[in-house]
């Protein structure tokens, strides 16, 4: 018993060490893998080699399974953010800023952070699921031995798709969040049209519209570079496939999120909020 005991902090140890190496070893796989379909995506595009229709299809894949959850999710999130920001700027007497708190939540947070879970929730899974089915059918070995690159084939298309598709959304979601926004202010608040839309011009800028754009892209290319990742490492039959699935949203998310904490924290020391 007291050499159990004294090999368990040791098992500990090398458990620790390997998940480390394991998960450092993913990460060096998903790098090499966005930056292989980077390169083949700038270069075929150049040469003008790039394959067009499976972009156009996937581009119209991410767009029919993102488009109406977003209208959908952005509008109650337009009421909520609406509805807590009006109830403190009333109880400070600060009503005349209530278009602009709640214009920049949506903008600068609300919608990269809603794309980025829709992009992870409903396109990624189904990415992972479509190139999981393919890899455990052994298609994917088949492509490799015809000659044919999978990563230039499959992979490069849906990241030039969903680095094209990602800033629509964003502003879908800007759109409707702070439309919602402004007719809750002014119709169920008491909010005046002009002093709503005044004061979000006095602290919204057209560069936080791009930084959202800008994160709503880089949500996206990590979505997608860790859903072709872990739907080309499927293995195991229908269960490695629906394992590679869930660990494509669960990572793809975090990722995104771990990646707007640290955008968000430069842009507040570099791009500080100013008035007018």
């Amino acid at each position: 018993m007291l050499d159990t005991l004294a090999r368990t902090p040791a098992r500990t140890l090398r458990w620790g060490i390997d998940l480390g190496l394991s998960a450092t070893r993913t990460v060096g796989r998903a790098l090499r893998l966005g930056l292989d379909a980077g390169i083949y995506l700038a270069v075929d595009t150049v040469r003008l080699r790039h394959p067009l229709r499976e972009t156009l299809l996937q581009a119209w894949f991410i767009v029919s399974v993102t488009a109406f959850p977003a209208v959908l999710v952005s509008i109650p999130f337009g009421v909520i953010v609406s509805v807590q920001v009006g109830s403190l700027t009333q109880q400070v007497g600060a009503t005349s800023i209530a278009g602009a708190a709640g214009g920049l939540g949506v903008i600068r947070q609300g919608a990269p952070i809603v794309a980025a879970l829709l992009l992870g929730g409903a396109a990624g899974s189904a990415i992972a699921a479509d190139l999981g089915a393919r890899t455990i059918r052994e298609e994917i070995d088949a492509m490799r031995t015809m000659g044919i690159d999978p990563v230039r084939r499959l992979v490069a298309p849906r990241l030039a798709a969903m680095a094209a598709m990602a800033p629509l959304l964003c502003l879908v979601i800007v759109f409707m969040g702070v439309g919602t926004g402004y007719l809750i202010n002014v119709g169920a608040q008491g909010g005046t049209p002009g002093s709503y839309l005044s004061s979000f011009a006095s602290f919204a800028t057209i560069s936080d519209l791009f930084v959202a754009l800008a994160k709503s892209i880089l949500f996206g290319v990590i979505v997608v570079i860790v859903a072709c990742q872990r739907g080309l490492e499927a293995t195991h039959g229908p269960k490695g496939v629906a394992n590679a699935v869930n660990a494509a949203v669960v990572i793809g998310v975090m990722a995104a999120f771990g990646v707007n904490l640290v955008i968000t924290q430069l842009v507040s020391m570099f791009m500080p909020t100013r008035i007018g």
